[in-house]
């Protein structure tokens, strides 16, 4: 499998072997092993034993083709020196040709105007490295984003100083303000609509894999969805199912709640509340007391019927 990254660093035909691990460009050789240790545990086949056979080979293909090769890099201090030196040269070089240079995410072009560069840098990467390489399928994107964490954190060690506010819009002529009004208008319709379809990309990736047993990756695509769309209901009663399979009871109720107070005729939720009762040994319509996990995974679950089939359900046998 060919793995093409077009972002950051990988846009001028280099490997940005940092954003690879998802450690800052200035981690010592600790830092770096301790968190290639982490991504080759989570890229271990054993750790992908209940993956797809497609899921199992682009863990392969990122351990092999992209970590191995990025560790190997970087936990040699000959080797490290001189990367360090090549990417050094290439920030100056940056800053000289920086016309050549965009910045295609908010993450980048906000550490861009930041006068507190190296605090913002360091949170940005710490807080990505979290989920790096939970979503698979989305690792090699995320490892792009990073790169351009790197190449303007590189442009801002080397002097260069970015625009902080962008050119102000010229004053609307009154002849075309209506036509310019209608436009807008389009333009949030086919936003809007956009949104939707991505919503519901996420939410058939999310069924997918409930319907599989893989809840950690149905929460992670579903926590996408919520921060996209906040007030869907359909989203919150998703991840409290996914978190009702996995014995999280609090925070199962908690989206049960939202997504009932989106919509009170939420059935996927009002059988979700119902079904925290059970395990609690509650009457419905009593209130729920917090659950510990060892205390839910004591009470036997019962095979849902109706509109859950599986979702409430027992495992397949």
């Amino acid at each position: 499998m060919s793995i093409k990254i077009e972002r950051g660093l990988f846009k001028f035909d280099s490997i940005d072997y940092h954003a690879v691990l998802c450690v800052p460009v200035d981690a010592d050789v600790k830092e770096i092993r301790k968190r290639y240790l982490k991504i080759a545990r989570r890229l271990h086949p054993d750790s992908c034993a209940e993956a797809s056979a497609a899921e199992k080979q682009l863990a392969s293909d990122l351990l092999s083709k992209l970590v191995n090769p990025a560790y190997e890099k970087l936990s040699q201090e000959r080797t490290r020196s001189e990367y360090m030196v090549v990417l050094s040269q290439m920030g100056k070089r940056f800053v000289q040709e920086s016309a050549s240079v965009d910045l295609s995410s908010d993450p980048a072009r906000q550490l861009a105007g930041s006068p507190n560069v190296d605090q913002l840098y360091r949170s940005m990467i710490m807080k990505i490295a979290e989920t790096q390489y939970d979503s698979l399928t989305k690792a090699v994107q995320i490892i792009g984003y990073v790169s351009e964490l790197n190449l303007v954190y590189l442009m801002r060690t080397a002097g260069k100083k970015f625009a902080d506010k962008a050119p102000p819009p010229p004053a609307p002529n009154k002849t075309t303000s209506k036509s310019s009004e209608n436009t807008q208008a389009a333009s949030s319709q086919a936003s809007a609509n956009k949104e939707d379809t991505s919503i519901s990309n996420y939410l058939r990736r999310a069924q997918e894999l409930m319907a599989k047993n893989q809840f950690a990756q149905a929460r992670i695509e579903l926590q996408d969805a919520i921060k996209l769309a906040p007030n869907n209901s359909r989203c919150h009663s998703l991840i409290g199912v996914v978190y009702l399979k996995q014995n999280q009871t609090t925070m199962a109720k908690v989206h049960f709640d939202r997504a009932l107070q989106l919509d009170p005729n939420d059935q996927m939720a009002s059988e979700g509340k119902r079904k925290i009762e059970q395990l609690l040994g509650q009457k419905p319509g009593t209130a729920v007391k917090t659950a510990s996990p060892t205390q839910a995974t004591k009470q036997p679950e019962k095979s849902g019927n109706g509109l859950f089939g599986g979702l409430f359900g027992g495992k397949k046998k």
